[in-house]
Formats: structure tokens, C-alpha cells, sequence
């Protein structure tokens, strides 16, 4: 097995498809090099394959030898050796994984270096201070990046010597006062290894080697990972370099160049550079950059070169680049290029501005796959302002956006300090269907237990409110939180980022997110492409979120929570009589009185969603969830004492209270329990769609019995549906009406067949089907511990975010497949959480379903996701 290649190595394939061998900076620079002909300064790559073999089994065979190979052809081609006291090579060692990665890995620059080489550069260049700089800054990195020493150690020592100089930036110090800083540094790395610094240009080489091989499992780069969903086992690739000098004096510098501005997505050179300085200068932000186009001034020739490569890669690549160059001596050299972040306004301007540059068009496939369910979060939600703010905890993002307000710990004084006109941040350790109100009224809920799929977040995202939850170090009294030694009492102002998890004390400057008419654009082409392929439908539970979601998009409603529709004002304490009622009379009355609410509530969703099919769930939850606190009533007992009502609902609670509710007396079995509130809730439902077709309207219902798990189960609840049907028909009409059932149970999966019979549609329930197929609970598993699974690899993806794919994935695809052999007309779709996640979308598309569903904030990104799901089973367009 080959280990290492040279930048000009003939690959069999265009080198920038080679990413996965030779990791994206890697890649790139053999393009700049063998195919487009561009000033790159010579190296080699340990390619990924190597640093694999190393973290599994330790420096691979072999692999010293062909570096030793190719270290030998980058002397030959530059003319200098490693090490060498007259005139030494240096070389940079850097990483650079397939995916870009910034900042999370490691670098050491001017390798090669020690006490007589620096001596030879020195001699060489006719520049002491140049020679020194670069010994010291060489120090500095090995010793931190390779021997693990404290990088304040060096700082401190540094800072003092700018002191003693009286130095207005870095540049301004001697070579003498430099010399002594090298001198002081060697002692730094004395101290802490007990061995002298290494000065032998082949262990540097292999030491570095291996620090950045090691540095693929950081604890910053295992993170980062994780959060941005990228496998643990593709390892890192290593860059050797030649150096080139951007600190050899006034006619040097370095600096960073984007080919259109990545911030608006306006076409023209972006960037910044420094004269005399060397690369991590310029993003370390310890001295003053200044902007790209003021080279023109300084470098008049070479900025024209350095336009006229932007043009060629971008005409090469057919995006926007992201460069990184030295000026060496008057010389131009490019040391990288990619493709280049941005944020989703300039995503959005950028892939449809491309459709028509002349130099680039982009189809319009390709320009969809251009851009991600991120870029589209920013343009929707409000985020955190750029600028430096200090975390106070942090928690799991469970719905974006960014939230400013006061802390308040109940629902109560939440919407009481709402309708004062405050800012209002809900912080519960858990929320309930009691905290409604407080939920609705507040910027944004911050919760100290939970995970991806509990109330708060759920509720969170369904109306495109802020969310963090699961926040595990909050510590929560009555009216204030602690975390640490740090107290936040109520009324207190704290931020939070429901799209990163942070929770910041005081308020933070927001960026509130702004829709370009671009979105319009790339959503149409979006719709375009998955028309009659993968429909997009919203979970919605109220008039105005229907209308919310229709215009977003939806296409429909894969799912209306009925019981969410219990929790108004109004409404629980209805619900309540239902439940406490005495005798069979009593439960009617109660009944009746749902009966009529709920039939409004229907009739707007109805007319919201005229014409698009509407899922109607029936009631799901176990009715213990529309009760008080057992143990907040049993205090009160205890302290003040509970009113004749407060002693029915107590006993009520303990009566309804289960030790496993998620597995107890909940969809289906309600109706066992209370055959007439599901019977209620069909007549309300058909009431109302026999008045909408009266009024000229266009009602297409589906009726969606949660929790079945055989066939003889679904075709009982069918018969009681229908039977309420047939009564309503008597007196409102008939309506056509589809019954169906939620596949939320591993059992239900493998009994798809038999279940279908009994069938018109499923929609999936992935929320349940991967707790269950898991034995994951969602509520206790995410916060202590889904992040050491995920930081370990035992999971690649946290399930409740994105299906997973080996366990639930196969039994949706094997579901969907029996039922559909049992019954070719069944209707399939999903209303789980992943109904709005691009990757779970993917799966559900090679599948077979019909549709997805998810919240209605999400719809836009679930209509893209949809989209790239077709052309990534075509194989067109562009879903990098």
C-alpha cells in the first residue's frame, strides 16, 4: 500500500476527487499543482489511509521509508536539505482531513530548524531578526502542538520580551532580543520534558508526523465533529511543505483571499493580508490586517496575478474559493485553496447568481444542492451576533435561533412579566402541557433536564421558538438557577442559542436572520425537482399553524396532535371533568363540551389547509399528562392544604399515574379504556368537514389511530371509527375520509403486512420507534449519556436527531416494504422528528415514502432536503 504522494504525483483521476485518500487541503493542492499549473510551493501527503493504520495500530510500516523518499525529492527539487547549516529547508507540516475542519487540528511551521541551521538562514538570508523569528516561532509550536507544554509559557515569556523592546507589533523586535527569546524557550521545553529541544531534523519531522496524526482524536476535533456530524474513522491526512516566508521584510507578506465575499455572497476579491508577517499572523488577530484590495497599493503586480487565480479556480471549481498566500521576496506562492463557508445569505445569492455566470453555470440542480439546512436556519432565526460573549453552560440545541430575555422559572410569571412587555426566557427543569401559556409567551425556554424529543423542545420547534434543554450543570431553586458559583436569580437577563446549545449571562447582540428573495428562488427549483417524488407536509395542530406552514410550503398535514388542542385555557379544565367524571352521564357531559371545542379547532385547521391532505391524530398521551403534579399536590397537602377540587384531581393523578407512561395507557388503548373519546373526537372531526364542504370547501381527511401494534387491534379502533363516522354522516353528511395507523412500535414494523390489511396509509413514528428498537429514553439519555457514545463512536449519529439508519432505518424500509407487498395503494409517510432532518429524509426517500412531516419552521428545510434526497438517488446535482 502506497503511503505518500507528492503534490505533482499523476493520479489515474482529477486529484480534488481524491479527498477521502488524501484529505481536502491535500487534494487541492495536488489540483493547484499537476492540473492548473499555480505557484505551490513543493511537498507531499501522508495520505488518510496512514493516519488510520496509525490510530489503530501505531506507526505503520513502511511509512518511514516513504517519507524518507519523498523528504529526499523536496531537497532535490528545492535545492536545500533538511537541516542543513548552511542553508537549510524548512518544511510546514499540516493537516487536513477530507472535510474541512478549521482550527480543530494541528500545524507546526519552520521545521527543520535548530541551533546551527538558524544559524546557516541566517547567513543565507543576510537577515538575523528573520532567521530567529523563525527559530523561535518553530519552538513555540513544537512545544506546544508536539510536547504538550502550556502555550502561556511561551506567551508570557514572549509578551516580556515585546516589553523590554519597547515593540509596537511582533516586527518591531531585534534579532538580539530574539536570540534570547529562543534561548528562554529552550529552557521552557528543558523544564518541562527533563530532555533538551530536539535538534535532529528527522525525529522533528517524525514527531510532528505523529502529533498530527494524533490530533485527529482531540477532545476539540472529537467535538466539532460530533456537531457537525462527521464519521470518526476517516482519519487525517498530513501536508509536508516547503516553506516559503511572508516575515522576509517589506517586500513579503501573507494573507487570507475569498473569491467573493462570503459574508453577502457579492462577486469581487475578500480578504485580508500583512506585510511582513507569516500566515498565523494574520488569523490569530495579534496584529491589525489590512484588507485585500489595499495589495493593489503595496503589491500592484502581484495583486493582478492574484485576481487572475481567483478567476481560475473559481472558473475551475464552479464556486466560491477560499485561498491562503505568502509573498515571498516579490514572489506570489499559493499554500491552499477550498471551498470556501459562508453564510446562508451569501449561500442563497451565490447559487443563484452562478446559474447565470457565464464562467460557472451552475444548473439549477446543482446550485439546490449547494445549499444546507444551516444556511437556511440563519436566514429564518434570529442568531447571536459575532463578538466575543463567555458561555455559561451549555446544553443540547434543541430548536434554532437566539433568544434575549429575563429568566423566569414558572409558566405563570412568565406570562405575567410578558404581559408587562418584557423579554421573557421560560426556565423550567422540565416543562409540561401546564406550561403552555408560559411556553407560548416566552423569547425563548431553557430547560435543565430533557432531550432532542421532549415537550419543551418539541413544542419549541413547532413554534419556532429558541430552545435549550437538557442543560444538566443548571441547578434550579424556586426563583433562581445556579451553575457553579454563578447564580441567576429571576428577572435576571440570559441568552440563548437554541442552534449551538450556549447559554450566555447578560444579553448578547442578535443578528436577526433576514429572508432574501433568493430563498424563493432555490425553494421553487427545490420543488421542481421532488414534485411527485417527495411531498412535504407540516405537523400542526391549530388554525394559525396551519396557515403558518401552508406558507411555508406544506403541502399538506402529516400530523395534528388532537390532544395538543386540550391544553388551551379553555380547554383543561374540560378535559379534567372528562377524566373525573363519576358516572357514565357525568364522562358525556364532559364529552359533549370537547366535542364542541374540538370541532372549531378543526374547522380552522380545515380551512387553513383546504384542498391538502390533513392527518388527524387521535388522542395519544396518557391522561395523567393533562393532570397536576402528584407530588406538587401532595406538598401542597401537606403546607396549605388542597381546595375539594384540588383532593378530585389528586387522586385522580395517583389513580392515572404509571410507572413506564410511555408503554402504558396511551393511543389505542385509551380507546379500550374510553371507548368514547375517540368516538367524540371522529364526530367533531366529520362535523366539521361536512360544514366546510357546505361551505364550498375542499376537506380531504385522514384519520390516524396512534400505537396499534396487530392487525385485529387496528381493525377494532377502525370499527369504531367508522361506526362514528356512519353517526355523524346521518346528521352533517358524508365526507371521504382515510383511516390509517402510526408505526411507532418495533412489533407494528414486523407485523407491517398483516397491519396493512387493515390500512389505507402509515405514517411512521420515528420519535417512539427509536426509543423502543433503542431502549434509548428520550427524556434521560441525551444529556450524561448520548455525548460519551457519540465521542466514542458507539453511535455515529444521535438517533433522535437523525434516524438510525442499521436499527430503525431497516425496519422503516422493511415496514414500508411489507406493507406496500400486502397493500400496493398504501399511502407511506413519516411524522417523527426526522420528518425535518436532510439526512433521515434521504433514508425515508430510498425507502419509498410518499411523505415526510415535520414542524413548520422546518418545512423550508425539509423541502430542500427533499429535493437533494432525489438528485442524490439520481446521482445529479450537487449535494456536497
Amino acid at each position: 500500500m502506497t503511503f505518500v504522494y507528492a503534490f505533482d504525483h499523476e493520479h489515474l483521476q482529477a486529484p480534488m476527487s481524491l479527498k477521502d485518500l488524501l484529505g481536502g487541503k491535500g487534494a487541492n493542492l495536488a489540483e493547484m499543482t499537476s492540473v492548473l499549473g499555480l505557484p505551490v510551493p513543493p511537498g507531499f501527503t501522508i495520505s488518510t489511509e496512514a493516519c488510520r493504520a496509525y490510530l489503530h495500530g501505531g506507526w505503520p510500516e513502511g511509512l518511514d521509508a516513504e517519507v524518507a523518499e519523498h523528504r529526499r525529492a523536496l531537497e532535490r527539487a528545492m535545492g536545500k536539505r533538511l537541516g542543513d547549516p548552511c542553508d537549510p529547508l524548512l518544511v510546514s507540516v499540516r493537516s487536513g482531513a477530507k472535510f474541512s475542519m478549521p482550527g480543530m487540528m494541528d500545524t507546526v511551521l519552520n521545521l527543520g530548524l535548530n541551533d546551527e541551521s538558524v544559524e546557516g538562514l541566517a547567513k543565507q538570508t543576510g537577515d538575523d531578526r528573520f532567521a530567529y523569528d523563525s527559530y523561535r516561532r518553530f519552538i513555540q509550536m513544537f512545544g506546544k502542538i508536539v510536547l504538550g507544554i502550556p502555550g502561556e509559557e511561551f506567551d508570557e515569556l514572549f509578551e516580556g520580551a515585546r516589553k523590554l523592546s519597547a515593540a509596537r507589533t511582533d516586527a518591531d523586535i531585534g534579532a538580539d532580543v530574539l536570540a534570547m527569546v529562543v534561548r528562554g524557550f529552550k529552557e521552557i521545553v528543558q523544564s518541562h520534558t527533563r530532555a533538551p529541544f530536539p535538534q535532529d531534523p528527522d525525529l522533528q519531522l517524525r514527531a510532528a508526523i505523529e502529533a498530527v496524526f494524533s490530533s485527529w482524536g482531540s477532545p476539540r476535533a472529537i467535538a466539532y465533529r460530533t456537531r457537525e456530524k462527521i464519521s470518526h474513522d476517516l482519519g487525517t491526512a498530513v501536508n509536508v511543505q516547503a516553506m516559503v516566508f511572508g516575515n522576509r521584510g517589506e517586500d513579503s507578506g501573507t494573507g487570507v483571499g475569498f473569491t467573493r465575499d462570503p459574508s453577502t455572497g457579492a462577486k469581487g476579491a475578500y480578504g485580508d493580508f500583512l506585510v511582513n508577517a507569516q500566515g498565523e499572523d494574520v488569523v490569530a488577530g495579534t496584529r491589525t490586517t489590512q484588507p485585500l484590495s489595499d495589495l493593489a497599493v503595496h503589491f500592484p503586480a502581484i495583486h493582478a496575478q492574484l485576481l487572475e487565480i481567483f478567476e481560475d479556480l473559481e472558473a475551475h471549481y464552479r464556486d466560491m474559493l477560499d485561498t491562503e498566500f505568502t509573498i515571498e521576496s516579490g514572489k506570489l506562492w499559493m499554500l491552499q485553496t477550498r471551498v470556501g463557508k459562508r453564510t446562508g445569505a451569501a449561500a442563497l445569492r451565490m447559487a443563484v447568481e452562478m446559474t447565470t455566470d457565464p464562467g460557472i453555470e451552475l444548473s439549477r440542480a446543482e446550485a439546490v444542492g449547494r445549499i444546507t439546512a444551516e444556511h437556511l436556519d440563519s436566514v429564518l432565526h434570529p442568531q447571536f451576533a459575532p463578538g466575543p460573549r463567555t458561555v455559561l453552560t451549555r446544553g443540547l440545541a434543541a430548536s434554532p435561533g437566539a433568544a434575549v430575555g429575563r429568566a423566569y422559572f414558572s409558566a405563570d410569571d412568565a406570562a405575567a412579566a410578558a404581559g408587562r412587555a418584557e423579554q421573557v426566557v421560560l426556565v423550567r427543569n422540565e416543562t409540561s402541557p401546564e406550561d403552555i401559556h408560559g411556553m407560548a409567551a416566552a423569547e425563548g425556554i431553557l430547560t435543565a433536564r430533557g432531550g432532542l424529543v421532549s415537550h419543551a423542545a418539541v413544542v419549541a420547534r413547532g413554534w419556532g421558538k429558541p430552545a435549550v434543554c437538557g442543560a444538566e450543570q443548571v441547578r434550579i431553586s424556586r426563583t433562581s438557577f445556579s451553575v457553579g458559583d454563578v447564580v441567576v436569580s429571576e428577572g435576571d437577563v440570559i441568552s440563548l442559542d437554541g442552534t449551538t446549545g450556549e447559554v450566555v449571562l447578560g444579553a448578547v447582540a442578535l443578528s436577526v436572520g433576514h429572508v432574501p428573495d433568493e430563498l424563493t428562488t432555490v425553494l421553487s427549483w427545490a420543488d421542481e425537482i421532488r414534485s411527485g417524488r417527495l411531498a412535504v407536509r407540516a405537523n400542526a395542530d391549530t388554525g394559525t399553524d396551519a396557515a403558518r406552514a401552508r406558507a411555508f410550503g406544506a403541502e399538506g398535514i402529516g400530523l395534528c396532535r388532537t390532544e395538543h388542542m386540550f391544553l388551551g385555557e379553555d380547554r383543561l379544565p374540560v378535559v379534567r371533568e372528562m377524566i373525573l367524571a363519576a358516572t357514565p352521564e357525568a364522562e358525556a357531559v364532559a364529552l359533549e363540551k370537547l366535542r364542541a371545542v374540538q370541532k372549531t379547532d378543526f374547522l380552522e385547521v380545515l380551512e387553513a389547509m383546504d384542498g391538502l391532505p390533513v392527518t388527524v391524530r387521535l388522542l395519544d398521551p396518557p391522561l395523567h399528562e393533562f393532570l397536576p403534579d402528584v407530588e406538587e399536590l401532595a406538598v401542597k397537602a401537606a403546607t396549605t392544604g388542597l381546595s375539594v377540587e384540588e383532593v378530585q384531581l389528586l387522586a385522580a393523578a395517583r389513580w392515572w399515574q404509571e410507572v413506564n407512561p410511555m408503554l402504558g395507557t396511551r393511543g389505542v388503548r385509551l380507546g379500550v379504556v374510553k371507548p368514547g373519546l375517540y368516538a367524540m373526537q371522529v364526530r367533531a372531526l366529520m362535523e366539521a368537514a361536512a360544514e366546510r364542504l357546505a361551505a364550498g370547501g375542499t376537506p380531504v381527511v385522514e384519520i390516524m389511530i396512534p400505537l396499534t401494534i396487530s392487525r385485529e387491534e387496528l381493525a377494532l379502533a377502525r370499527g369504531w371509527v367508522e361506526a362514528a363516522m356512519a353517526e355523524a354522516a346521518a346528521s352533517a353528511g358524508a365526507v371521504d375520509v382515510t383511516i390509517g395507523t402510526m408505526i411507532e412500535t418495533p412489533r407494528a414494523a414486523l407485523l407491517a403486512a398483516e397491519v396493512a390489511e387493515a390500512a389505507d396509509f402509515f405514517s411512521f413514528g420515528t420519535n417512539d420507534l427509536t426509543q423502543m428498537a433503542l431502549g434509548f429514553s428520550r427524556d434521560d439519555i441525551e444529556g450524561r449519556v448520548m455525548a460519551p457514545y457519540l465521542e466514542q463512536g458507539l453511535l455515529a449519529r444521535n438517533p433522535f436527531e437523525t434516524i438510525d439508519a442499521a436499527g430503525v432505518g431497516e425496519l422503516v424500509r422493511l415496514a414500508a416494504a411489507r406493507g406496500r407487498s400486502a397493500r400496493p395503494a398504501l399511502k407511506l409517510g413519516v411524522c417523527g422528528e426526522h420528518g425535518g432532518d436532510p439526512e433521515s429524509i434521504a433514508l425515508f426517500f430510498d425507502a419509498g415514502l410518499d411523505y415526510v412531516s415535520c414542524s413548520p419552521y422546518r418545512v423550508p428545510i425539509a423541502r430542500l432536503a427533499a429535493a437533494q434526497a432525489v438528485l442524490g438517488a439520481s446521482g445529479s446535482g450537487d449535494t456536497r
